[in-house]
């Protein structure tokens, strides 16, 4: 996976964090670029969060996010989990795990329309 539009943070916690994501990159000298796209999605069990995408390598780009939940003390969705399953759906689905820290607190399905433009939603959500 070389991007992703399935990654989070905490609502109003979005701009800080892609700005500081993008530092910390340049910082460690990897290609990473995470950008916000302007939507929000919210849980029943979690509360809401910003929606960002990045372009760079999958293992980077999880460190990081782990790294800015510690920093900010924030929630944060780390998407990009697909089942094993080979079924052609009319709608994409992604599977994300929603962190505070090192510690995993929940896990959501996400589901946006293979065909429009749709962003993506909460389909189904799970406390750990």
């Amino acid at each position: 996976m070389k991007d992703s539009e399935s990654f989070a943070v905490e609502s109003g916690y979005g701009s800080k964090v892609v700005e500081w994501l993008n530092e910390e990159a340049k910082k460690q000298n990897v290609k990473f670029e995470a950008r916000l796209y302007g939507h929000t999605i919210t849980t029943q069990n979690f509360g809401s969060f910003e929606m960002f995408s990045w372009v760079g390598d999958v293992q980077v780009a999880r460190k990081l996010i782990i790294k800015a939940s510690k920093r900010f003390k924030i929630k944060v969705i780390e998407g990009g989990y697909k089942t094993k399953e080979r079924i052609f759906h009319t709608k994409k689905s992604d599977y994300a795990i929603v962190r505070r820290g090192d510690k995993v607190i929940g896990h959501l399905e996400l589901e946006a329309s293979r065909f429009a433009s749709e962003k993506w939603q909460v389909k189904e959500e799970e406390r750990k």
